[in-house]
């Protein structure tokens, strides 16, 4: 037990340390941590500068919208790593919040706003169901099962007849529309082809997904998914329901990949079975992987990163996919516990 404490106290460091850094001299003096300083001056630069520059450029826009996006859904992933899991079917729940909005929107004219969250809990409500017992299961045969959960759903919806539109997908999904309450506007209606308000709504949900999932790692439910990493058998043992919270975990990553999958659907305005296949879940965890699993930043990091790195090389595209390979087997060698681990390391 005084083990599992000690391991405790070092899980605490961690996390505090991802979200707030080691305090030093200036710390003692000042208000405010300079991790504190730096994250503002980020979330400047995100929400205020970088929109401000770029409002003309589509092309950029597009570029960091689809890197904040890929970001939410990734962070769903390595929620399942808190609890000891290697997930690679995120996959299948973007695709299954994708087609809820596109149906619910296309089909029965539902707005957006209700679609989006209704598309969160039908992929919440289907990965718990999935998850009840194949969480059972660990390593390796967790991650076969899940591997083959991301093909069977894309199957799923490619035979899905009239439903699904098979493989012509659905298209022409609406727009965003006003959201209102008691008559007052609260945003205005998604015109035209101009990228900037999918933006602020892409960095608005980042944003959201990260204090939710900082509060929730902070709390007893998160302390209880990280002795669930460390030793399931002990944690039963003190009357924790190890089940119950795995599912729960479970259903907490499904319903952020039922939300990315909905945003891309009204961003791209249609959906087909292949828009997500099992490569998207493997770079899914990928990102992870590479910006750190220790951090809660670190599929932001990791996804912004490969991302960008994948544009720059446009230009050079005979060896594109090549210089893209090597640069992640060099940090994956280089960094094996991501790119944040740069940031404290002694």
């Amino acid at each position: 037990m005084a083990t599992t404490q000690k391991e405790g106290k070092r899980e605490e460091e961690k996390v505090r340390e991802g979200g707030k850094g080691k305090p030093g001299i200036l710390s003692s003096v000042l208000p405010f941590s300079l991790s504190s300083v730096l994250l503002f001056f980020l979330g400047l630069i995100y929400l205020v500068i970088f929109p401000l520059l770029y409002r003309d450029s589509r092309y950029v826009l597009g570029v960091v919208i689809n890197a904040s996006m890929l970001s939410v859904i990734s962070l769903g992933v390595w929620l399942t790593f808190t609890i000891g899991r290697t997930n690679i079917s995120q996959g299948a729940f973007a695709l299954i919040g994708g087609y809820t909005t596109a149906i619910l929107s296309v089909r029965y004219g539902i707005s957006f706003w209700l679609c989006l969250p209704l598309s969160g809990l039908m992929a919440a409500l289907i990965g718990a169901l999935i998850g009840w017992p194949i969480l059972r299961l660990r390593g390796v045969y967790f991650a076969m099962i899940t591997l083959s959960l991301t093909e069977a759903t894309r199957l799923a919806f490619l035979n899905g007849g009239d439903f699904t539109r098979g493989g012509t997908g659905i298209v022409d999904i609406p727009r965003p529309g006003a959201l209102s309450i008691a008559g007052i506007t609260l945003i205005p209606a998604f015109k035209g082809s101009d990228p900037l308000p999918f933006y602020y709504l892409a960095a608005s949900l980042l944003i959201l997904t990260l204090i939710s999932l900082r509060r929730l790692t902070q709390s007893r439910i998160g302390w209880v998914f990280r002795s669930l990493r460390q030793n399931e058998e002990l944690a039963s043992s003190i009357g924790i329901n190890v089940a119950k919270y795995r599912v729960m975990a479970y259903a907490i990553c499904c319903f952020i990949g039922g939300l990315g999958g909905s945003f891309f659907a009204a961003f791209q305005q249609n959906i087909y079975p292949a828009t997500y296949t099992v490569t998207d879940s493997i770079y899914f965890m990928l990102y992870c992987f590479l910006g750190g699993l220790d951090y809660l930043f670190g599929p932001v990091v990791g996804a912004f990163l490969l991302l960008i790195s994948f544009e720059l090389l446009h230009s050079i595209q005979t060896y594109q996919t090549m210089i893209y390979a090597i640069i992640m087997i060099t940090f994956m060698l280089w960094l094996p516990n991501g790119i944040l681990s740069l940031r404290f390391k002694k």
